[in-house]
């Protein structure tokens, strides 16, 4: 996410945020729905992949999905299809009330940060204000970047025939960096100088929890990718990293004759060292897209991850061919 604000409406991808508030115990079946619902995107033109944020710890049940299409009239082509339609009848007392949903028009990508926290905030902006409202918004993003943990703020204007609201999404490093802005005194002052400008906001928040090598997901284990994908991208990082080890530290032992057990024990600290602090962070992010478990991947782009990964196994083979002969 760029630290400036964004006004580019002519960027090719275009993104709705849907929030809805699954009724208590109806989880499961809304997982099973929303599943069906990715599936279905999938099968449209344009499509580019599918998110879903589960609640935050201590937060209200109410569960975030992304859907990217490569173009606003692909997009709204999925939002006004009748199998949509008929999904969303479906999954009628699912959840507690209407779902609000945001279009967004463009915008750049954000780079994964442990614990990171976005917000999306919505507002109806009064008719003929807008440029007052552009001078405030300019205000805030320069108190918000005072403010600890911020990362970057994106502004997205209405998207004419789709949608009348004015959307910021701004991140922070942490939930507590977050919540602390929203409750400061100095956030205060600007909404309500804000409220010049526009009738009503909404605020809704959007967090990502990482562990281990696969910082994607929530709880224990739900966050990890499949397991052949999680072995594809080990094999990965992990035979140039034994090869160096052997070509080096492993020649380097065998002359001065130190044993085999002591050998290898200190090889795998460092090859785990290795993976873990510094190439499987590496992988993670540049093979996000295609690692992200929440997110519903189209054809081209599932087979584009697992190209990538097979050329980068053709080249270490390549690579260390020549250095062995």
């Amino acid at each position: 996410m760029s630290a400036r604000a964004s006004r580019d409406s002519s960027a090719d991808i275009a993104t709705v945020v849907t929030s809805q508030k699954v009724r208590e115990g109806r989880a499961d079946e809304y997982r099973r729905w929303q599943d069906r619902t990715n599936h279905a995107a999938r099968e449209f033109e344009g499509f580019v992949g599918a998110e879903v944020y589960p609640p935050g710890a201590g937060g209200a049940n109410e569960w975030v999905t992304v859907f990217r299409f490569s173009g606003v009239d692909h997009l709204t082509a999925w939002l006004d299809s009748d199998r949509r339609a008929a999904l969303l009848k479906e999954a009628h007392g699912l959840f507690e009330g209407p779902p609000t949903q945001e279009v967004l028009r463009g915008g750049s990508p954000a780079q994964e940060t442990p614990k990171a926290v976005t917000a999306v905030i919505s507002h109806d902006v009064k008719p003929g204000r807008e440029q007052g409202f552009l001078k405030w918004q300019e205000k805030t993003l320069k108190a918000q970047e005072k403010a600890p943990g911020f990362m970057g703020s994106e502004l997205f204007q209405p998207v004419e025939g789709v949608q009348q609201h004015w959307v910021v999404v701004f991140r922070f490093d942490s939930r507590e960096h977050l919540d602390d802005w929203l409750a400061s005194d100095v956030r205060a002052v600007l909404l309500e100088e804000g409220r010049k400008y526009f009738t009503a906001y909404d605020v809704r928040k959007v967090s990502s929890a990482f562990s281990g090598w696969f910082r994607f997901g929530h709880g224990n284990g739900e966050g990890a990718p499949p397991n052949w994908k999680q072995a594809m991208t080990v094999l990965l990082a992990l035979y140039p990293t034994v090869m160096v080890l052997t070509l080096t530290l492993g020649d380097a032992l065998n002359r001065v004759k130190f044993p085999l057990y002591l050998a290898m024990f200190l090889s795998n600290i460092l090859s785990v060292s290795a993976l873990t602090w510094l190439l499987m962070p590496l992988v993670n992010r540049a093979l996000g897209f295609w690692l992200a478990p929440g997110r519903t991947l189209g054809r081209r782009s599932q087979m584009g991850g697992i190209a990538a990964v097979a050329l980068c196994y053709l080249v270490s083979l390549a690579v260390f061919a020549l250095i062995t002969h």
